[in-house]
C-alpha cells in the first residue's frame, strides 16, 4: 500500500503518518513542495524513531510520482468524494492520496483519480485532521488485506 501526501504543510501530521506507515508496512510518498523541512524538529518529535523504520520517498511533483507508479490505483480522499471509504474493496497496490491541510487536493487530481473517497462526518463540519484521516482509511485498507 502507498500513502501519498500531496504537499503537506504541518510537520506533526506528517510525523504521525510516518509512524503509521512504519506500523502498517506502507510506503509513504511526500509530494513537494512541502510546507516544512524534512528535518523539522516537530516532524521528528511526532515520528519518534519510526523514521528509520518507515519507507519514505520524496517526489518533486505529482507527475513524477505518477510516472513511477502508473500501475497503482489512485484513491483520492476528499470531502467531496462520492465513494464512502469503507465500501471499497482495497488492493495491495492501491495509492491512498491525501491533500494538504489547508487546501485539500486540487480538483484536477481528484478528477484524474480512479475513485474519490470520503469519510462520513456530521453535517456542517469542515474536515478531519489529515493524520487522523490517513489512519482511518489506511487501517480499513489494511484490515481488508488481512493485516498482512
Amino acid at each position: 500500500m502507498h500513502l501519498v501526501l500531496y504537499q503537506p504543510e504541518i510537520p506533526p501530521n506528517t510525523g504521525n503518518v510516518i509512524r503509521l506507515a512504519a506500523n502498517i508496512g506502507a510506503a509513504l510518498h511526500l509530494i513537494h513542495p512541502l510546507g516544512f523541512s524534512i528535518d523539522d524538529k516537530h516532524l521528528r518529535r511526532a515520528g519518534l524513531d519510526y523514521r528509520e523504520r518507515a519507507v519514505i520517498h520524496e517526489w518533486p511533483n505529482f507527475d513524477a510520482w505518477q510516472a513511477a507508479h502508473a500501475h497503482c490505483r489512485v484513491l483520492a480522499a476528499t470531502k467531496r468524494g462520492d465513494v464512502r471509504y469503507d465500501t471499497l474493496a482495497y488492493r495491495a497496490d492501491d495509492a491512498l492520496l491525501f491533500g494538504c491541510e489547508t487546501r485539500g487536493l486540487p480538483p484536477e487530481r481528484v478528477a484524474a483519480a480512479d475513485a474519490a473517497i470520503y469519510l462520513p462526518m456530521r453535517p456542517d463540519n469542515r474536515s478531519l485532521n489529515l493524520s487522523n484521516s490517513v489512519a482511518v482509511v489506511a487501517y480499513e485498507a489494511w484490515r481488508q488485506l488481512g493485516f498482512a
